[in-house]
C-alpha cells in the first residue's frame, strides 16, 4: 500500500463528504478509495469512518487522523517544493577545497567570474595539500593532484598539473643557462620539499626529464630546499637559483620576463588533475554551476 496516496484519498473523502465525491476528485473508481480507506483502517487497527447507505460520519479517532494526515501530506508537499527549488537558480554556501598553489593561482582569480554568473552563491575555500575527506569534512567539491584512490566519487578530468624549468635572468646572467640536463649539476638547484609519502617526494634529490635519449634522473642540490612553493619562487625570482615550479605559478613572469624557462627541449613530469564530487549533490545547482564551470576553464581539450 502506499500509505500518503491511501492518505490523500482519505482528506478527499472528508473534504468531499463522500467516498463518490472523492473518487471523482481523485480520478479513481468508487470501489478503489474504498479500497484505500479499508487498508488505512486494517494498517491502523481502529475505524476512521462510520458509513451507513445514506451517510459517513467521521469517527473520534478518524476525525483526529485526518488532522494528522493534513500535516503530514503538508510536510510532504513542502519537502517536494524544496527539491524544486534546489533545482533552480544556484544559491547557498558551496565549499570547495584545492591544493595551495592551484587554488592560489588558478581557483581564487577565476572566483569572481563564477560569482558574477552566479550571485546567490557564497564560496567557502580552503587550501591545503593536505587531502581531506570530502563527506566527512562537509565539502562539496575538491580539486585534487595525482593518482586517485578508488572511491564512489566522481571524478572529471582536468588538464594535468605541469611544471617548467626557470631562473632569474640576473641568475642566468651570472651562472650561465643550462643547455642539457647534465648541467643542471653544475647550478644552485632550488628544490620543493614534498611530504613524506608523496609520490613526487624523489624530485628534491633528482629531476626527472624526458628528451631525445629518454628519460633521465638528473641529481641536483642547492642552497635551499623548502617545503613552500611561494617561498620557492620569491627565491627563484630573488635570483637565487634554478626551480622547477608549477606553470601556474610562472605563467606570467615567464611572460614578461622575470623568469626564463631552460632546458625547452625536455618534457618534465605532471600530474593528473581531477574535480571530485558525490554523485548524489551534483543535482544542487551549486555544485552543478560549479563543475560546468571549472570544466570549462580548466577542462581536457576535447
Amino acid at each position: 500500500m502506499d500509505v500518503f496516496l491511501a492518505m490523500s484519498v482519505y482528506v478527499k473523502v472528508v473534504e468531499s463528504g463522500s467516498m463518490t465525491a472523492a473518487a471523482n476528485e481523485c480520478g479513481l473508481s468508487t470501489t478503489m478509495v474504498g479500497n484505500h480507506v479499508r487498508a488505512l483502517e486494517e494498517r491502523l487497527g481502529v475505524s476512521l469512518l462510520n458509513r451507513t447507505t445514506r451517510r459517513q460520519r467521521l469517527t473520534e479517532f478518524g476525525a483526529d487522523y485526518y488532522q494528522r494526515c493534513l500535516a503530514v501530506l503538508g510536510l510532504v508537499a513542502d519537502s517536494e517544493r524544496l527539491a524544486e527549488q534546489a533545482q533552480g537558480e544556484p544559491a547557498g554556501i558551496l565549499r570547495i577545497t584545492a591544493p595551495l598553489t592551484f587554488g592560489t593561482e588558478r581557483l581564487a582569480p577565476a572566483l569572481s567570474e563564477f560569482l558574477q554568473r552566479c550571485p546567490q552563491v557564497k564560496v567557502d575555500v580552503v587550501l591545503a595539500n593536505q587531502r581531506h575527506d570530502l563527506i566527512d569534512s562537509g565539502f562539496d567539491v575538491a580539486i585534487r593532484l595525482g593518482n586517485l584512490e578508488p572511491s564512489a566519487l566522481i571524478a572529471r578530468p582536468l588538464q594535468d598539473y605541469t611544471l617548467t624549468i626557470c631562473a632569474a635572468p640576473d641568475y642566468l646572467r651570472r651562472c650561465g643557462t643550462p643547455q642539457t640536463p647534465g648541467d643542471l649539476q653544475q647550478h644552485n638547484c632550488l628544490a620543493f620539499a614534498y611530504p613524506a609519502g608523496d609520490e613526487w617526494s624523489s624530485t628534491a634529490r633528482q629531476w626527472p626529464l624526458s628528451g631525445p635519449e629518454g628519460e633521465v634522473l638528473v641529481p641536483v642540490s642547492g642552497s635551499l630546499v623548502i617545503n613552500s612553493s611561494a617561498g620557492l619562487y620569491q627565491a627563484a625570482r630573488a635570483g637565487l637559483g634554478v626551480v622547477m615550479l608549477p606553470d601556474a605559478l610562472v605563467q606570467d613572469d615567464l611572460e614578461q620576463g622575470r623568469l626564463v624557462a631552460v632546458l625547452q627541449g625536455y618534457q618534465l613530469p605532471r600530474r593528473a588533475t581531477h574535480l571530485l564530487y558525490a554523485q548524489d549533490r551534483y543535482r544542487l545547482p551549486k555544485l552543478r554551476s560549479f563543475v560546468e564551470f571549472a570544466l570549462e576553464k580548466w577542462g581536457r581539450a576535447p
